[in-house]
C-alpha cells in the first residue's frame, strides 16, 4: 500500500508527500525532497525537506472507534524565493469636510523566506490504512499560517 501523495512539477511527475513508506517499525524514518519552480504568484520558487519518523504505537480514538495506531511524525522546513513585485493600495475617506485619499506602495525584492512543517499520521494496522492525520505549516516567524487534519469515520472490514 503506498499513500504518497504525487504531483507534475516542473513537468515530472514528483513525490510531495509519503507519510507510509512500508513496512513500518518504529525507529524508520525516510525523506521527501523536492524543489518547484514558480509553484504561485508571489513565489520564484520553493524548496521543501521533510523526515519521517516512525515513533511508535498510540491508542487514538476517531469517530470510528479507538485504535491501537503506529504514528508517524515528520518535521520539515521550507524555503521560497520571493517573485519581486510592487503593490500599490489607495483607499479615501470622505467627510463634510473634504475628502482625504491615502496611497500606499510597497515594493517586494527578490529575498528568501522560510518556515517549518509538522505532520502526524497515524496508521492501524487492523483495518489497513490511516485512521488521523495532521498537517500544520509555520512561517519563519513560528505562526502557524494552515492546519489540515483528518479522522476515519467509518469503516467496513470486507469478507
Amino acid at each position: 500500500m503506498d499513500l504518497s501523495r504525487t504531483r507534475d512539477i516542473n513537468g515530472k511527475e514528483t513525490v510531495v508527500n509519503r507519510p507510509l513508506l512500508f513496512p513500518l517499525a518504529t525507529g524508520k524514518t525516510w525523506e521527501v525532497q523536492y524543489v518547484e519552480q514558480h509553484p504561485n504568484k508571489v513565489h520564484k520558487s520553493e524548496r521543501w525537506s521533510h523526515k519521517f519518523t516512525v515513533v511508535g504505537f498510540e491508542t487514538v480514538e476517531v469517530p470510528a472507534g479507538k485504535f491501537n495506531a503506529l504514528k508517524v511524525e515528520a518535521e520539515g522546513h521550507w524555503t521560497a524565493q520571493l517573485e519581486p513585485a510592487h503593490t500599490v493600495v489607495q483607499g479615501a475617506q470622505s467627510s463634510a469636510d473634504g475628502t482625504t485619499m491615502v496611497t500606499q506602495a510597497q515594493n517586494t525584492r527578490d529575498e528568501p523566506v522560510s518556515g517549518r512543517t509538522y505532520k502526524a499520521f497515524w496508521y492501524a494496522p487492523e483495518v489497513k490504512r490511516g485512521v488521523k492525520s495532521v498537517e500544520e505549516y509555520y512561517s519563519g516567524s513560528g505562526v502557524r499560517t494552515e492546519r489540515y487534519t483528518g479522522e476515519l469515520e467509518s469503516f467496513k472490514i470486507a469478507p
